[in-house]
């Protein structure tokens, strides 16, 4: 039985043209969420603000780092994470990005918890990113995710990331 609150076909396409939705393929399984609230962009500008390399030797990452930006991975995953951090200048184009960050922060936003909680972390580290940071504003946590396991912590925290990061989650 389908969800009649649910848009349709054209109803869809009218919501992804003018921006108000985010449609993502994660490992061939489709997503799509309301574009966010005040909340979560707020969190998200605020987290940016305070991304910076650990070192400041020239070898270090960049911390480089974009919002919302559409990412093709290898398997053809299409993905816009909140925050992706890249340690060298990612290239300027129009169409979905095929570098791979290093790391990832997605803020959950109410509903989509499925999303950025169980499927997220899995498929990035996957792809071999070294950080990601999904955080909850709603329950003031932070789950940081690496290559050798996670670790949950109460906000606001700063982070110190292995891609040679840092960044505080308000």
């Amino acid at each position: 039985m389908s969800n009649p609150y649910a848009p349709n076909s054209d109803e869809l396409s009218e919501l992804m043209r003018i921006g108000a939705i985010k449609l993502e393929r994660t490992a061939g399984i489709p997503t799509w969420e309301a574009q966010p609230g005040s909340r979560h962009q707020m969190t998200v500008d605020r987290i940016r603000a305070s991304i910076a390399p650990l070192a400041e030797d020239s070898g270090a990452c960049g911390c480089y780092h974009l919002a919302d930006v559409a990412i093709r991975f290898p398997d053809g995953s299409l993905k816009r994470p909140d925050i992706a951090i890249f340690c060298e200048p990612p290239p300027a184009q129009d169409t979905a990005l095929t570098v791979l960050p290093v790391a990832v922060i997605e803020v959950i936003s109410l509903g989509y918890e499925y999303k950025d909680v169980v499927l997220n972390p899995p498929f990035y580290l996957g792809h071999g990113l070294r950080d990601v940071v999904i955080v909850d504003p709603h329950a003031q946590r932070v789950t940081h995710y690496t290559p050798t396991g996670a670790s949950t912590r109460p906000t606001p925290a700063t982070l110190q990331l292995e891609c040679g990061c840092r960044c505080v989650i308000p």
